[in-house]
């Protein structure tokens, strides 16, 4: 079976291919490398560099591969401080693309559609851990793209008689075990890869943003996944999906929350090495706590992370070693 996987050169999108690929499924990949790497892409899926807003090009894409059965859309833009400075190219990356590659999907009769969405679409929650079906107030531009695109692909599959699968990303860290791909060049704003980072680099500090929240040790509370977990859950979903005829909305997380000190003092003691810290003042829009409850995905899929925080660290530290000064090579 055929499967398209756009952003299928960066970090998420990378990872789900090495899986399906894994599982004997053709895939194509498509990508324009504004942020991803041809070097992340499965030397047996097939590329074509094409962006998503190039209606023309795309098609062509559809016209090769006329066998396509689902779609597993990664491609985006993720970084929250840049989407405040930039929404409209946030919401063109995020939302249009999605319009057009619904639309050619409609003149190919492709049916299912797995789209990677976020936690941002709930904002600052009311209560933790976080329903499917609580409160969605993005507090941000990227979180206010993904939720407009979640809308478009739920009238889609509604007007069209599609079926989707939408997933919620907590934080995601981890590399693959082959050591191959990861995190590349990307913009170091996630907790995992920037103690890593710190943890490389003896020269550094890294800021810890707030130790007065209302928390067990002050700092904030996040929910870790490790992308291979993440990517698993995926096919999963796209698997549930084609058979059973069938949508619907999951978070992705482990349920559990571990704070950024409790992350620090992991790291040190899974690397055994010493990672260089200061508090400094609290970052605005950060809430005090965010985890998923994750008991809708493991009823309806029985999916739920196999993989600890303390091996999420270790994956990352031995592909970041591996790979510093060569990450920002395409």
């Amino acid at each position: 079976m055929k499967i398209m996987v756009t952003g299928g050169a960066g970090y998420i999108g990378s990872h789900t291919v090495y899986e399906l690929i894994d599982k004997g499924y053709d895939v194509v990949v498509v990508d324009n490398l504004s942020k991803g790497f041809e070097s992340n892409i499965h030397p047996k899926a097939k590329f074509y560099k094409v962006d998503l807003r190039d209606k023309e090009n795309l098609i062509k894409v559809f016209e090769k591969e006329k066998d396509i059965k689902a779609i597993m859309h990664f491609a985006g833009s993720i970084v929250v401080p840049e989407s405040v400075l930039k929404p409209l190219e946030y919401f063109d990356n995020n939302l249009h693309s999605v319009e057009i590659l619904l639309s050619v999907m409609n003149l190919y009769n492709v049916k299912t559609f797995i789209f990677s969405s976020t936690a941002a679409v709930y904002g600052e929650p009311k209560k933790v851990p976080i329903l499917e079906n609580d409160e969605k107030a993005p507090i941000n531009p990227y979180g206010e793209s993904k939720l407009a695109a979640e809308a478009l692909i739920r009238g889609w599959a509604n007007a069209y008689n599609g079926n989707f699968v939408i997933f919620r990303y907590f934080n995601v860290a981890g590399t693959h075990p082959s050591g191959n791909i990861g995190i590349k060049g990307e913009v170091l704003t996630h907790l995992v890869p920037v103690v890593i980072d710190t943890a490389l680099d003896q020269s550094k500090t890294m800021n810890i943003f707030g130790d007065d929240y209302e928390t067990k040790d002050g700092s904030c509370i996040r929910d870790f996944i490790h992308v291979v977990d993440l990517a698993q859950a995926h096919v999963i979903g796209l698997e549930w999906s084609m058979k059973n005829n069938k949508s619907d909305i999951f978070n992705l997380g482990s349920s559990t929350g571990f704070s950024v000190l409790e992350v620090l003092q992991e790291a040190k003691k899974t690397l055994k090495i010493d990672i260089k810290s200061k508090i400094v003042g609290r970052r605005d829009g950060d809430p005090a706590i965010l985890t998923a409850s994750t008991d809708k995905v493991k009823k309806v899929l029985n999916w739920e992370t196999k993989i600890s925080l303390s091996e999420i660290i270790r994956s990352e530290y031995e592909f970041r070693r591996k790979w510093n000064g060569q990450s920002n090579k395409k």
